[in-house]
């Protein structure tokens, strides 16, 4: 394992984040604060509970996966699709690194910064409403797999786009839109039957409903399902990867 070329490409991904602090850290905080605001206060006020607890704190397991899905694919899409862009990743195929060295580094770095980003968030949320986590290490699981698992996702997208405009593509179109409709701003037993059956085809749901657990011991779902989730995203990100650097779909051609 050549953990030099891996500390320079990592070291070197990080680097990037702290040029860029405005967009990477501080606009996901300042945007779920909002929402803390909008939905915590104006429509808090009016839902007093849910399962016992009350909405502000219970939309902020949702609106921590909002931010780490969206910016885990965010960060290691366009880490790796830049170099694409600019003609370097031929110097990095080229070079005595291994595709795994390769998806470590770049995955690596845009997982810390995402669980980075979810830590200053939930440090937001608690000087918003009170918190509790009756499961830490269920919840730093949780938060180390996702990330991890969406950059993967990330990564994938960031050698099949063939533009900057694709990049944005499933972030906006599918990501967001299945985290809102997964349960991040309320509990899909709020839903008439035949919606609470469609939601459970919703592979985010069961994110959320395992990161909400390690929160406050309640879910949509088991939290061996939410588990049991996680690892298939994880296994199967990680065969579309390998299949990737098999192949050399859109990186060798």
């Amino acid at each position: 394992m050549n953990w030099q070329a891996i500390r320079a490409i990592y070291g070197f991904e990080m680097a990037r984040t702290r040029r860029t602090l405005m967009q990477s850290i501080i606009s996901p905080v300042l945007s779920t604060s909002l929402y803390f605001v909008v939905f915590g206060s104006a429509i808090g006020s009016r839902i007093p509970e849910v399962a016992g607890v009350s909405y502000g704190a219970f939309i902020v397991p949702g609106l921590i996966m909002l931010s780490l899905l969206t910016q885990s694919i965010s960060n290691a899409s366009f880490g790796i699709y830049f170099p694409r862009f600019s003609g370097t990743i031929y110097e990095l195929l080229s070079a005595p690194v291994s595709p795994l060295e390769i998806v470590m580094s770049y995955v690596g770095a845009a997982a810390s910064k995402s669980i980075i980003l979810g830590s200053i968030i939930l440090a937001t949320a608690a000087c918003f409403v009170p918190l509790r986590i009756e499961h830490p290490v269920v919840m730093v699981l949780f938060l180390v797999l996702t990330s991890v698992t969406f950059s993967l996702l990330g990564f994938i997208i960031g050698i099949w786009a063939d533009g900057f405009e694709k990049l944005q593509l499933v972030p906006l179109l599918v990501v967001t839109p299945l985290t809102f409709l997964g349960g991040s701003f309320y509990s899909i037993d709020m839903l008439p039957p035949f919606w609470q059956g469609v939601s459970l085809f919703n592979p985010v749901v069961y994110l959320i409903s395992g990161f909400r657990w390690s929160f406050y011991g309640m879910g949509d779902v088991s939290i061996w399902l939410s588990v049991l989730a996680t690892a298939v995203f994880l296994t199967g990100s990680l065969a579309v990867v390998s299949w990737m650097f098999r192949t050399g779909y859109k990186i060798k051609a």
